[in-house]
């Protein structure tokens, strides 16, 4: 268990939330660790995290995980003493170890470390995180990947725009709408791992239900992060995978036991038994050939 390390302020318990805690179960990088608040060999990294974070609005730090020159940090914000810890925002931070370089990532509630993945053969394993975007709301939750850019010296996160990662749960489709999901994140044939998703629009009788399918993965040859809105037959394979979702990640998938899925389930057909007689049985109680 990890403490937090708190600003004087605010003198928190020393207990780390259990939605911030990482829930994993695949290796991590050799490279990476994360630091213990108790170990007088990790002061130094606290400390320097602390200065670093110095102006920026926070309450407590919860997590610092180190690999090479960057630190990536999570810290969480109480509206006030008083108020409840499940109504705690966070946000997410890359430190540099060499110059306290400060790089803002990400803010959201109700973060969730979930495992750490390999989206790219021959690359190191990322960490899978879900949030949402509000507390004690009809929430979007949103899907991304936390990983070290070699080129930058910094830790990012996957699939960002506008200040937010890749939408997989909207909770919140407008009047009128009756909207049906699924999302999975699924290894491929070589152990890649991939996110799809399957959005399913019902507007009544107003217009047209609607269909979005996509498939979140990396260029294996840039590793960068692609985005790919699925037709025809491959849209259709996805729709497979996502409802079967036999090659997931524990936690990572969401949806299976909607409609979309029921409804896309193929009919098994078995052969029945032959209760009617050949048509050429004269009414023979033995076998053609046999002694009478």
């Amino acid at each position: 268990m990890r403490v937090v390390l708190c600003r004087p302020a605010y003198v928190l318990m020393a207990v780390v939330l259990a939605a911030i805690t990482p829930l994993c179960t695949a290796q991590a990088p050799d490279t990476f660790r994360w630091i213990d608040f108790h170990a007088q060999s990790d002061q130094d990294v606290a400390v320097w995290v602390t200065r670093a974070l110095d102006g920026q609005k926070w309450t407590a730090i919860r997590e610092i995980g180190v690999q090479y020159d960057a630190a990536l940090v999570i810290t969480t914000t109480r509206a006030t003493p008083q108020s409840a810890t499940n109504r705690d925002t966070f946000s997410i931070w890359s430190v540099s170890l060499s110059n306290r370089m400060l790089t803002h990532i990400a803010d959201g509630a109700n973060l969730r470390l979930m495992d750490w993945l390999l989206l790219n053969v021959g690359q190191g394993r990322e960490l899978a995180a879900l949030y949402d975007d509000c507390t004690d709301c009809q929430a979007t939750t949103y899907f991304t990947a936390l990983h070290y850019d070699l080129r930058q010296h910094t830790w990012a996160a996957r699939w960002m725009q506008g200040g937010k990662a890749v939408p997989v749960w909207v909770s919140n489709a407008g009047v009128g709408v009756t909207h049906t999901q699924v999302f999975a994140v699924m290894a491929d044939e070589n152990g890649r791992e991939t996110l799809g998703t399957w959005s399913h629009l019902d507007y009544g009788k107003t217009k047209t239900a609607e269909d979005a399918v996509y498939r979140y993965d990396l260029d294996p040859q840039s590793d960068v992060e692609r985005t790919q809105l699925l037709f025809g037959r491959d849209a259709t394979s996805m729709k497979d995978r996502l409802c079967r979702a036999q090659d997931g990640v524990p936690g990572l998938s969401r949806g299976q036991d909607s409609s979309l899925c029921l409804g896309s389930e193929k009919p098994h057909y078995e052969r029945k038994p032959v209760t009617s007689p050949p048509a050429n049985n004269q009414g023979q109680s033995r076998p053609p050939g046999s002694k009478q």
